[in-house]
């Protein structure tokens, strides 16, 4: 194990470390280069904020005990540019959708959306879409929500926002999103979900879990899903990928380069291995995905505490759960059971939590003492 940045020697916040998102756009081949240089000389347009809504209060925040293993002031340190500033990269705040028989031409069976299900309400939001706006301002199960992703560690979170809405802040720390919210302009950190800036700095966002999978798998679980449009009010080359594909896994997503240095490394796996990441008060943990598709259960511990990782094939998805009474978990055939009786992936009886797919240097960037199971 190697590391780039231990938690006591962060560069200065303005300081740029390896090259910017601007120069990367600029310097990699590909579809959307041309729509995105225009985009990046001036030609997205800063959120006004003076359309009429009244956007006055912070997102919700909750008492949580995660693990933090750098100090608010060193994340904030060591957060730098990533090219386009403030709300540069535009997020959607009056989100259209279409019903999943009627959805975008351009969304295929196997592209990958961001799947969000509450009280009921069920809505995918395609990938190519959010690549380009990183946040979603929206009201799921008449929840006022903000469903996010970020490109670059490969992280796609769900918040709970309030009367507030979140943008885009143009700084990145450990290659991630740094969202604000417009209420008290606090900086977040995406993956932490933990003011590191502002009047919030230290608090922590109330989540909800965004499945990361497919167009296809999505609507046959949620046949009566509303998708993610691309008519978002703003004009992007919704059919390119300035960082490379998913379908198939090209350019950045799938080779090892790095635009920015990591808080720290770790070489066990490929930098972009997708793991499912998990914190809590015990710890955090990551489990390969890999190895989660081929054994359906992954067992571990927290310090003390077990956990259990079960594999949704449906969606191709893990759910993470605490064990602390050491139940069985366990596959017998196809069928999960716990202490001998069999449950679906989803519905196990232990406490849930938030999973997220994440690249491992993201991870192990922000948890260099995470738990790895499998």
């Amino acid at each position: 194990m190697s590391a780039a940045l231990q938690p006591t020697d962060m560069p200065d916040r303005h300081e740029s470390v390896g090259v910017s998102r601007r120069c990367f756009f600029g310097a990699v081949g590909g579809v959307g280069l041309a729509a995105l240089a225009g985009c990046l000389d001036g030609s997205f347009a800063p959120i006004s904020g003076d359309d009429g809504r009244a956007i006055t209060s912070a997102p919700p925040t909750v008492d949580r005990s995660l693990p933090e293993e750098y100090a608010t002031g060193e994340l904030d340190e060591a957060s730098l540019s990533g090219g386009p500033g403030k709300d540069g990269i535009p997020s959607i705040d009056e989100p259209e959708f279409a019903a999943a028989d009627d959805p975008p031409t351009r969304l295929s069976a196997d592209d990958p959306v961001f799947g969000v299900e509450l009280n009921g309400d069920a809505k995918a939001y395609p990938q190519y879409v959010l690549v380009w706006h990183e946040i979603v301002n929206d009201v799921v199960g008449d929840e006022a929500v903000a469903v996010t992703y970020c490109p670059l560690t490969g992280t796609t979170q769900g918040f709970y926002r309030g009367a507030s809405e979140f943008g885009v802040s143009g700084r990145l720390v450990n290659s991630n999103l740094i969202m604000y919210d417009r209420g008290s302009d606090t900086w977040w950190s995406q993956v932490l979900a933990r003011g590191i800036h502002g009047p919030h700095e230290g608090a922590y966002l109330s989540e909800f879990q965004v499945t990361w999978t497919t167009w296809g798998r999505w609507r046959e679980r949620h046949p009566e899903t509303a998708v993610l449009t691309e008519n978002t009010g703003h004009v992007r080359d919704y059919g390119g990928d300035p960082y490379g594909q998913y379908n198939p896994r090209t350019g950045y997503y799938d080779d090892e380069s790095l635009l920015f240095d990591p808080l720290a490394s770790d070489d066990r796996f490929h930098p972009k291995k997708i793991v499912v990441g998990a914190r809590s008060a015990d710890g955090a943990l990551a489990v390969p995905k890999s190895a989660l598709r081929e054994r359906g259960v992954v067992v571990g511990s927290v310090g003390d505490v077990p956990y259990a990782t079960a594999y949704d094939e449906g969606l191709d998805t893990g759910y993470v759960y605490r064990n602390p009474d050491d139940l069985s978990v366990a596959l017998d055939g196809s069928a999960l059971t716990v202490d001998g009786d069999e449950y679906e992936a989803d519905g196990v009886p232990l406490e849930r939590v938030i999973g997220v797919d994440a690249m491992w240097f993201v991870w192990y960037g922000f948890y260099p003492l995470t738990e790895v199971h499998g």
